[in-house]
């Protein structure tokens, strides 16, 4: 069947996020609510989202609001109508007895739930009925979790179930794990669980909040929020609500049932109104003290907000095995958490999935964590979990894998697809080469490069890999979150605190040297940029011949945020894609003014499609909605463009002082009107004097390699310079600009 309408019931949170989403898409969408009024505002939600909901704004033309009493007929040829009312099983029943009832044939219904099992929902439902309704359970922001779980009964028609997965996949880009109705399915059944035995076990082992963060987030492939500061983010309030329900939907007898009532000081936070971010505070919050904004955690024995507390547990890697063996209270804390998840997840094998492979990857694409339980038991290794964890008899998948006497017994990875991903040829690759920045694989007759630095920063080493891996064709592509979120500035300032500025200069020479040869090399490169590509990132996909780009995307050269300017071919790729344009060919200044704003505003796009007006992307790019696709699109661009010609070498007229002179009265109005201080002006004038030429004029003819030289030159200004020091480190420590 073909999905081309579909009737969302129900505009709050989650009911617009899908709403929006089905517009990403394409798909004709009617977002019903109590009042239109109500479905209006959500629109406006939905258009104000950051970050952003939609691809671009002009995808909201495919949606229409309505109300559930005048509006309601747009059931009647709706090919999926998906409630997302409130967990009150009174109202959904009484909205499903409507839909079934004003509903064509063959059409799917479902509910967003994501407590209440489906035989409940579907109880007053007929048999006929029952076998086109299931559960679609949406991660939030629906636009950027990769998770959906299809909930399905015996009942159901499986062809109709096939078809739904099918279009969540292929339209809505979802990782699509079909599972049975038990409690919390499996995202939520193991990361609720996961997120309770990390609070308990912190507040046994009487661990600071700030300290319990630091070791359930980064150092084990979870995001950096942790667990406390999630609580936080997601609403204390709702997690009491979702608690209260595996509460009662569990047996008495599951493990779940020791940690889910939680901690006690969980009820006085509610009452007293801090329910998390929304509300004013939670177990972190922010007070002001003499006008400064001070980030204050809960002290949970005292009851008192004190300021947080950074815990440096100088963590580099991602290494599960040493960070169990710590011999401090740091190791202790994650061997008892880690140890208890993967207990309890192999003690739901086969209960609620015969495929121990899909509860990892419900983690991961709906908790972005990098490792799944599973994954982390062979990662600490079979031997060293049995010999630390004790007698196991009661666990049947684990008493299995102790019998075989296996050293690894994990088998293929993202089973729910059928693409050939990253992921799943991972164990068929060769590994060609590997250091501390990057990995090489070869892969039948290309190259793969992956990046593993945090957040894909790049140095020396990102570098030193991409240039031995072309080779062969390469295709550079991560698992991780981001593609890259730019030069590694860490990396930078050791050298400028130890006053090795000509160690910085033969990194940037190494960086334009490396991106030229990507641009220029024999066999073709494609980058499959997913997250951020920002500066350093940014540039190597503005080099590469083609790009295959994730939907979910930021983009741009940001370096002026910092007190630099992009120097690794950044001002000059762009440069050359606006010099091609037909207005630059009707005034000569129009690229140098144009990338000047662009770059000087630190400007982003947040998807593909806002990149392409920005010429972030070119002609030579496709663009995939389901992020397991980059790998075989990305395939298929190199079969297709085995026999590349080369990229043309750029030569730019510019006109030097005349442009310059137009981009200094830009920074002196920005000046004058406080948008800018002293040194935005200096950071301004570096970045004119690259994008205007340097010494030239209209007669002459700039090169590529002295465009290369103008950029490392200003670079070298700028970070010899003390405010472009100050604005590195006040970046680093906080993650905002300073502005001076």
């Amino acid at each position: 069947m073909s999905i081309n309408k579909v009737v969302v019931i129900g505009s709050g949170t989650m009911g617009s996020g899908i709403a929006a989403h089905l517009c990403n898409a394409d798909i004709s969408v009617v977002l019903l609510d109590l009042k239109t009024e109500i479905a209006e505002k959500a629109k406006e939600r939905i258009l104000k989202s950051r970050p952003p909901l939609l691809f671009e704004k002009g995808k909201i033309n495919s949606l229409k609001v309505g109300n559930i009493n005048e509006d309601f007929d747009n059931v009647s040829d709706a090919d999926w109508i998906i409630e997302a009312v409130v967990e009150r099983i009174d109202i959904k029943h009484a909205i499903y007895k409507k839909i079934f009832h004003k509903r064509k044939k063959n059409s799917i219904v479902s509910s967003n739930t994501s407590t209440i099992p489906l035989k409940v929902l579907s109880e007053k439902s007929s048999i006929e009925d029952k076998k086109d309704f299931c559960i679609t359970h949406f991660f939030n922001p629906v636009r950027y979790m990769g998770l959906l779980e299809i909930v399905r009964d015996e009942i159901n028609d499986q062809n109709k179930i096939n078809s739904l997965k099918n279009f969540c996949e292929e339209k809505l880009g979802k990782g699509v794990i079909v599972c049975g109705d038990t409690p919390g399915f499996l995202g939520n059944r193991i990361g609720v669980y996961a997120m309770q035995v990390a609070m308990t076990e912190a507040v046994k082992m009487n661990l600071l909040v700030e300290e319990a963060d630091a070791v359930f987030g980064r150092p084990m492939g979870i995001p950096k929020t942790g667990v406390f500061a999630l609580y936080d983010l997601i609403g204390i309030d709702l997690m009491s609500d979702v608690l209260k329900s595996f509460q009662k939907e569990l047996s008495t007898e599951d493990e779940f049932q020791k940690v889910v009532s939680g901690l006690p000081v969980i009820k006085k936070l509610i009452e007293t109104g801090y329910t998390g971010r929304k509300g004013k505070g939670g177990f972190y919050r922010i007070n002001k003290l003499e006008d400064k904004k001070i980030l204050e955690a809960l002290d949970l024995n005292k009851n008192e907000y004190f300021p947080v507390k950074k815990i440096d547990l100088k963590i580099d890697k991602i290494n599960l095995l040493e960070l169990i063996n710590r011999n401090d209270k740091y190791g202790k804390y994650a061997w008892s958490v880690l140890s208890k998840i993967i207990l309890y997840s192999s003690s739901l094998v086969p209960s609620i999935t015969k495929e121990y492979n899909d509860i990892d990857e419900a983690l991961r694409l709906g908790f972005n964590w990098l490792m799944g339980p599973f994954e982390m038991l062979e990662s600490i290794g079979l031997k060293t979990f049995f010999s630390k964890i004790g007698d196991i008899n009661h666990n049947k998948f684990l008493k299995s894998l102790k019998e075989k006497n296996l050293e690894n017994f994990y088998d293929q990875r993202q089973k729910y697809t059928t693409l050939q991903t990253l992921g799943k040829i991972k164990k068929s690759v060769i590994k060609v080469d590997k250091n501390d920045s990057a990995e090489i694989y070869r892969f039948k007759d290309f190259n793969i490069v992956e990046f593993n630095t945090k957040a894909n920063a790049l140095d020396y080493n990102s570098m030193d890999a991409l240039k031995k891996a072309t080779d062969k064709p390469l295709i550079i592509i991560n698992e991780s979150m981001q593609f890259s979120a730019g030069v590694n500035l860490n990396y930078v300032m050791e050298f400028i605190n130890n006053k090795d500025l000509k160690s910085v200069e033969k990194f940037i020479k190494y960086f334009q040297e490396t991106c030229k040869h990507l641009k220029y090399c024999k066999n073709p490169v494609i980058s499959a940029p997913s997250g951020l590509a920002l500066g350093g990132g940014e540039e190597v996909v503005l080099q590469s011949n083609y790009v295959v780009s994730h939907t979910n995307i930021v983009m741009g050269l940001v370096e002026t945020i910092v007190g630099l300017v992009p120097a690794g071919g950044g001002c000059k790729e762009l440069l050359w894609r606006w010099s091609k344009t037909d207005d630059s060919k009707l005034d000569p200044d129009y690229a140098s003014l144009k990338v000047f704003d662009i770059i000087g505003y630190a400007k982003t796009a947040t998807s593909p499609q806002e990149a392409k007006p920005l010429l972030f992307l070119d002609t030579n790019h496709k663009v995939i909605i389901n992020r397991n696709e980059l790998l075989p699109a990305a395939r298929k661009l190199l079969k297709n463009n085995a026999d590349i010609s080369p990229s043309e070498e750029c030569k730019f007229k510019l006109s030097g002082k005349n442009a310059r002179e137009k981009m200094h009265k830009i920074l002196e109005a920005l000046y004058n009107d406080k948008k800018i201080l002293e040194h935005g002006m200096e950071v301004g004038k570096e970045l004119a004097y690259v994008l205007s030429g340097g010494d030239t004029d209209l007669s002459k003819d700039v090169t590529e390699d002295q465009m290369y030289k103008l950029e490392l030159n200003s670079f070298m200004n700028l970070i010899e310079n003390k405010k472009t020091q100050d604005r590195i480190i006040h970046t680093l420590k906080t993650g905002k600009p300073l502005i001076n």
